[in-house]
């Protein structure tokens, strides 16, 4: 999905308010001074308050729909425009996590 890319420094959310961290696998291509975040990369959840019985808070993301027409190192970045899902530790999905705030200076379709 078109859009400005994701990256480590970023801030993405799960559904219920915790921080999405992106764990690069391949740090070699930057932008704004962070690595681009891929669809080969780990994305933690720090801080979920979704705690209801029995508590399932997020723990990753899994992305589905990342950039189609760019790759980095060989695997397709992750866009403001991407969708995924929050899931709990047993593989529930919690919901679709949010990209608040990235770069702005570099687009990927």
């Amino acid at each position: 999905m078109a859009g400005p890319l994701y990256h480590v420094g970023a801030v993405g959310m799960c559904p219920h308010g915790g921080q999405i961290a992106v764990l690069p696998g391949s740090p070699r291509v930057l932008v704004s001074g962070m690595p681009v975040a891929t669809l080969a990369d780990q994305y933690l959840v720090a801080g979920c308050a979704f705690t209801i019985p029995p508590p399932q808070p997020c723990l990753r993301v899994t992305w589905l729909t990342p950039a189609t027409r760019v790759l980095v190192n060989g695997s397709p970045p992750i866009t403001q425009a991407s969708t995924g899902l929050a899931m709990s530790a047993s593989g529930v999905p919690q919901g679709p996590p949010m990209i608040v705030s990235t770069q702005t200076r570099v687009v990927a379709l």
